[in-house]
């Protein structure tokens, strides 16, 4: 597991070093001895934290706060003030323009290495918090509360774009007599099979999510369903090849998928696209099983 990397900004060499030397063992450390390459660092490092200098050059302390704070990229960064100023005036100020807390000159080196920790502690317990109410436990992919929130801002993306959007939805066949004949920890193992599967297949780009039991949603962004249904084909074939050992026993299965378009200039959601994908899943299945079915818009 990387270190955290902690951005260290002071005009002042001696500070920085005094930083480095302190914080060196247990994180990695980035320096800037002034605002402008505080900014840019920021932004092509993304540290986990900052400890800012107030009494710079121009741009000073709180204006390279203020910048940060306004980029959606580097917003969410944390900053920690460093200060000889401790008036109530600039501390006010330091808290109303987005820092979190505030180190006083000359440094105390044990207040200084508890209040980072401190604050990296917090970034860890709701980076955790995040993930529990975004992924799905068992496979580890999003689930469906994301994929609403998320999947309708990719389709306002493709909307702005002008872009071609899809929809693959999948679905474990006879998942029901799987359970019955090996029992629901190998059912587990089915599912988590094919999350990986699907993760293997997709592209960076695609969002994939659990949807619900044993069926799962792929959205394509900038895809056509020509498109979309190839990589279906292809997540389709890389599970009829898999077989699946637990406890001794060998589980082959299959999947049906249903893969449908959104009509990007006219429809305010993805649920009509949902839908169709949910038809064309039916039709696999009523037409065999281990297929992929379309259909258009």
């Amino acid at each position: 597991m990387e270190n955290p990397k902690i951005l260290v900004v002071d005009d002042t060499e001696e500070n920085v070093e005094i930083l480095n030397e302190l914080l060196g063992e247990e994180y990695d450390v980035l320096s800037a001895l002034d605002g402008e390459f505080a900014i840019e660092i920021a932004h092509e490092d993304s540290p986990n934290l900052i400890l800012l200098d107030i009494m710079m050059p121009d741009p000073d302390g709180f204006e390279v706060c203020r910048r940060l704070k306004e980029d959606p990229e580097t917003e969410n960064i944390p900053i920690i003030f460093i200060t000889a100023k401790t008036d109530e005036n600039s501390i006010e100020k330091a808290y109303e323009i987005g820092g979190i807390d505030y180190i006083t000159k000359p440094f105390k080196p044990k207040e200084l290495m508890a209040k980072v920790k401190r604050e990296l502690k917090l970034q860890e317990l709701y980076r955790q918090l995040e993930l529990s109410a975004t992924t799905d436990p068992l496979t580890k992919l999003y689930n469906r509360r994301y994929f609403t929130d998320t999947s309708r801002q990719l389709l306002n993306l493709a909307r702005r774009e002008k872009q071609r959007m899809s929809l693959i939805m999948l679905d474990i066949d006879k998942f029901k007599s799987v359970n019955d004949t090996y029992g629901h920890k190998a059912g587990d193992e089915v599912i988590v099979s094919l999350a990986d599967t699907i993760l293997l297949g997709k592209r960076k780009s695609d969002f994939a999510c659990r949807y619900g039991g044993e069926e799962f949603v792929v959205v394509l962004p900038d895809t056509t369903i020509e498109g979309a249904k190839e990589l279906a084909e292809k997540i389709r074939e890389n599970v009829e090849k898999k077989t699946i050992e637990t406890e001794g026993r060998s589980i082959a299965f299959t999947v049906s998928i249903g893969v449908s378009e959104i009509d990007v200039g006219k429809e305010a959601n993805i649920e009509a696209g949902l839908k169709r994908a949910d038809e064309a899943l039916y039709e696999a299945k009523k037409g065999g099983r281990n297929k992929v079915a379309v259909r258009n818009i």
